[in-house]
């Protein structure tokens, strides 16, 4: 079973991706926008982050960049309605682990199983992710 953290400005939504994952999750926790999510993540440190983009006053790829860049181990997917290559290539800049596209989150469950390929440098047959880049472990001195 997963920790969990689900990152979203609306509220249904939070509650729509709390139902899809529930039967993986331990625990889930929520968060209403990116400050938020940086918050809650380096206070529990969950197995993954379901993040939204488009999110005020802190959106999810600068979230993404900021937890990434204190947790490197942080397995995060972007969630979003916005289908743009511009966008994926950001996400895999802040360091995301995969790019979900709302209408698509079906497929949540089999990525957070590792079912899917979609992971840094994978694909998936149906929604293609542009190749993220392999992050180096961070050692403490």
């Amino acid at each position: 079973m997963h920790r969990i953290l689900i990152a979203d400005d609306d509220a249904r939504m939070r509650q729509v991706l709390r139902q899809i994952v529930a039967g993986l999750a331990s625990q889930i926790y929520e968060a209403g926008d990116g400050a938020g999510a940086v918050a809650v993540y380096a206070a529990e440190q969950p197995d993954w982050v379901l993040m939204d983009w488009r999110m005020k006053p802190m959106d999810g790829l600068h979230a993404t960049a900021q937890i990434v860049a204190r947790f490197p181990q942080a397995r995060i997917i972007i969630v979003t309605q916005y289908d743009d290559a511009g966008l994926r290539t950001e996400a895999a800049r802040a360091g995301a682990y995969a790019y979900v596209l709302k209408e698509n989150l079906h497929e949540l469950p089999e990525i957070l199983l590792g079912h899917l390929s979609r992971n840094r440098g994978g694909e998936t047959k149906s929604d293609p992710v542009p190749p993220l880049p392999e992050r180096k472990p961070h050692t403490e001195p």
